[in-house]
Protein backbone atom coordinates (compact mmCIF):
# COMPACT_ATOMS: atom_id res chain seq x y z
CA UNK A 1 0.00 0.00 0.00
CA UNK A 2 1.48 3.28 -1.15
CA UNK A 3 2.45 5.87 1.76
CA UNK A 4 -0.03 8.21 0.78
CA UNK A 5 -3.18 5.87 1.09
CA UNK A 6 -1.24 5.42 4.65
CA UNK A 7 -1.62 8.30 5.50
CA UNK A 8 -4.57 9.19 4.41
CA UNK A 9 -6.52 6.90 6.78
CA UNK A 10 -4.03 7.92 9.90
CA UNK A 11 -4.85 11.38 8.87
CA UNK A 12 -8.90 10.55 8.57
CA UNK A 13 -8.60 8.78 12.17
CA UNK A 14 -6.87 11.76 13.61
CA UNK A 15 -9.19 14.13 12.14
CA UNK A 16 -12.04 12.36 13.50
CA UNK A 17 -10.40 11.95 17.04
CA UNK A 18 -9.93 15.70 16.47
CA UNK A 19 -13.34 16.70 15.49
CA UNK A 20 -15.22 14.64 19.30
CA UNK A 21 -12.60 16.40 21.28
CA UNK A 22 -13.32 19.84 19.47
CA UNK A 23 -9.89 20.14 19.09
CA UNK A 24 -9.59 20.53 15.79
CA UNK A 25 -7.70 24.44 15.56
CA UNK A 26 -5.47 22.97 18.20
CA UNK A 27 -4.32 19.92 16.37
CA UNK A 28 -3.79 21.46 12.72
CA UNK A 29 -1.61 23.98 14.19
CA UNK A 30 0.31 21.34 15.76
CA UNK A 31 0.73 18.97 12.64
CA UNK A 32 1.70 21.98 10.34
CA UNK A 33 4.34 22.39 13.62
CA UNK A 34 5.11 18.53 13.41
CA UNK A 35 5.38 18.75 9.52
CA UNK A 36 8.27 21.86 9.71
CA UNK A 37 10.18 19.88 12.34
CA UNK A 38 10.34 16.53 10.18
CA UNK A 39 11.43 18.41 7.41
CA UNK A 40 13.88 20.43 8.59
CA UNK A 41 15.24 18.10 11.16
CA UNK A 42 16.65 15.16 9.18
CA UNK A 43 18.89 14.09 11.90
CA UNK A 44 15.28 13.05 13.33
CA UNK A 45 13.79 11.30 10.45
CA UNK A 46 17.47 9.53 9.86
CA UNK A 47 16.90 8.16 14.20
CA UNK A 48 13.42 7.30 14.17
CA UNK A 49 14.12 5.04 10.92
CA UNK A 50 16.73 3.82 11.77
CA UNK A 51 16.68 -0.34 11.93
CA UNK A 52 19.38 -0.36 14.94
CA UNK A 53 18.00 2.28 17.49
CA UNK A 54 15.61 0.30 19.86
CA UNK A 55 11.64 1.21 19.94
CA UNK A 56 12.11 2.03 23.51
CA UNK A 57 15.13 4.85 22.55
CA UNK A 58 12.73 5.79 19.76
CA UNK A 59 9.50 6.24 21.88
CA UNK A 60 11.48 8.26 24.59
CA UNK A 61 12.72 10.90 22.20
CA UNK A 62 9.38 11.12 20.92
CA UNK A 63 8.11 11.99 24.56
CA UNK A 64 11.15 14.33 24.86
CA UNK A 65 11.20 16.63 21.98
CA UNK A 66 6.98 16.59 21.42
CA UNK A 67 6.17 16.72 25.61
CA UNK A 68 3.95 19.91 24.62
CA UNK A 69 2.27 18.51 22.20
CA UNK A 70 -1.40 17.02 22.69
CA UNK A 71 -1.58 13.56 23.82
CA UNK A 72 -3.26 12.55 20.56
CA UNK A 73 -0.49 13.90 18.27
CA UNK A 74 2.04 12.05 20.76
CA UNK A 75 -0.10 8.99 20.48
CA UNK A 76 0.08 8.78 16.75
CA UNK A 77 3.75 9.08 16.83
CA UNK A 78 4.15 6.20 18.91
CA UNK A 79 2.00 4.22 16.77
CA UNK A 80 3.96 5.23 13.75
CA UNK A 81 6.98 4.09 15.48
CA UNK A 82 5.38 0.62 16.61
CA UNK A 83 4.44 0.55 12.67
CA UNK A 84 7.50 1.43 10.99
CA UNK A 85 6.22 4.48 9.19
CA UNK A 86 7.89 7.33 11.06
CA UNK A 87 8.46 8.45 7.13
CA UNK A 88 4.73 9.49 6.58
CA UNK A 89 4.69 12.19 9.26
CA UNK A 90 4.69 14.92 6.60
CA UNK A 91 2.33 13.23 4.01
CA UNK A 92 -0.11 12.86 6.96
CA UNK A 93 0.36 16.03 8.21
CA UNK A 94 -0.94 17.11 4.63
CA UNK A 95 -3.46 15.11 3.68
CA UNK A 96 -4.73 16.53 7.64
CA UNK A 97 -4.70 20.22 6.75
CA UNK A 98 -6.69 19.41 3.88
CA UNK A 99 -9.04 17.31 5.42
CA UNK A 100 -9.47 20.70 8.31
CA UNK A 101 -9.51 23.20 4.92
CA UNK A 102 -12.62 20.93 3.30
CA UNK A 103 -14.67 21.18 6.56
CA UNK A 104 -13.34 24.75 7.92
CA UNK A 105 -14.17 25.85 3.81
CA UNK A 106 -10.87 27.63 4.21
CA UNK A 107 -7.87 26.89 1.54
CA UNK A 108 -4.37 27.92 1.47
CA UNK A 109 -2.90 30.18 -0.67
CA UNK A 110 0.14 31.53 -1.32
CA UNK A 111 0.47 35.33 -2.51
CA UNK A 112 3.31 36.74 -4.46
CA UNK A 113 3.84 40.61 -4.33
CA UNK A 114 6.72 43.18 -4.61
CA UNK A 115 6.15 43.94 -0.96
CA UNK A 116 4.88 42.92 1.95
CA UNK A 117 0.85 42.94 1.62
CA UNK A 118 -0.63 44.93 4.63
CA UNK A 119 -3.30 42.56 6.88
CA UNK A 120 -6.00 44.79 4.99
CA UNK A 121 -4.51 43.99 1.78
CA UNK A 122 -4.50 40.11 2.61
CA UNK A 123 -8.21 40.37 4.22
CA UNK A 124 -9.35 41.65 0.72
CA UNK A 125 -7.64 39.27 -1.06
CA UNK A 126 -8.77 36.68 0.78
CA UNK A 127 -12.70 37.90 0.22
CA UNK A 128 -12.60 38.23 -3.03
CA UNK A 129 -10.64 34.69 -4.58
CA UNK A 130 -12.66 32.84 -1.86
CA UNK A 131 -15.73 33.64 -3.38
CA UNK A 132 -14.36 33.09 -6.92
CA UNK A 133 -13.27 29.29 -5.72
CA UNK A 134 -16.47 28.80 -3.52
CA UNK A 135 -14.60 28.50 -0.15
CA UNK A 136 -14.86 30.66 2.90
CA UNK A 137 -11.62 32.26 3.49
CA UNK A 138 -8.12 31.99 2.05
CA UNK A 139 -4.78 31.12 4.35
CA UNK A 140 -2.64 33.39 2.66
CA UNK A 141 0.87 33.00 2.86
CA UNK A 142 2.78 36.45 1.43
CA UNK A 143 5.97 35.83 -0.39
CA UNK A 144 7.82 38.78 -1.61
CA UNK A 145 9.19 38.39 -5.04
CA UNK A 146 10.52 41.71 -6.49
CA UNK A 147 10.76 40.02 -10.46
CA UNK A 148 7.16 40.44 -10.63
CA UNK A 149 7.59 44.24 -10.85
CA UNK A 150 4.16 44.88 -9.66
CA UNK A 151 0.69 43.40 -8.98
CA UNK A 152 0.23 40.10 -7.05
CA UNK A 153 -0.07 36.28 -7.99
CA UNK A 154 -1.84 33.51 -6.26
CA UNK A 155 -1.49 30.12 -6.60
CA UNK A 156 -4.03 28.56 -4.84
CA UNK A 157 -3.75 24.79 -4.97
CA UNK A 158 -2.90 24.02 -8.66
CA UNK A 159 -4.79 27.35 -10.15
CA UNK A 160 -2.21 30.36 -10.89
CA UNK A 161 -4.19 33.68 -10.99
CA UNK A 162 -1.48 36.03 -12.40
CA UNK A 163 -2.38 39.82 -11.77
CA UNK A 164 1.64 40.88 -12.09
CA UNK A 165 3.22 43.31 -14.52
CA UNK A 166 5.37 40.69 -15.76
CA UNK A 167 3.08 38.02 -15.77
CA UNK A 168 1.01 40.91 -18.39
CA UNK A 169 4.39 41.57 -20.38
CA UNK A 170 5.04 38.13 -20.69
CA UNK A 171 1.71 37.10 -22.47
CA UNK A 172 2.10 40.13 -24.63
CA UNK A 173 5.10 39.19 -25.50
CA UNK A 174 3.90 35.22 -26.46
CA UNK A 175 0.98 37.02 -28.39
CA UNK A 176 3.53 39.19 -30.22
CA UNK A 177 5.78 36.56 -31.40
CA UNK A 178 2.96 34.17 -31.81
Amino acid sequence: MSNTVVAKRYADALFQIAKEDNQIDRLEGEMRTLKEVFLSNKELTLFLEHPKVSMESKKDAIRTAFATMSPSIQNLLMILVDRHREDIVATLADEFILLVNEYTGVVDAKVYSVRPLTKQEQEGISKVFAQKIGKQALRIENIVDSSLLGGIKLRIGNRIFDGTVSGKLERLERRLLG
